[in-house]
């Protein structure tokens, strides 16, 4: 599982990519997002 969340975290960064602080911050939301998201799909399927 965690390595799902790291290559989650890795796609996240390299696809969104960001160019300001402020995108940054905005990077960092969207992936704590898809954490939560792949942490929900994994617990539905236990």
């Amino acid at each position: 599982m965690k390595k799902l969340v790291i290559a989650s975290l890795a796609a996240m960064f390299v696809l969104t990519g960001c160019n300001t602080f402020k995108g940054l911050g905005q990077d960092v939301s969207g992936a704590g997002e898809a954490v939560s998201g792949t942490a929900q799909e994994v617990q539905n399927k236990i």
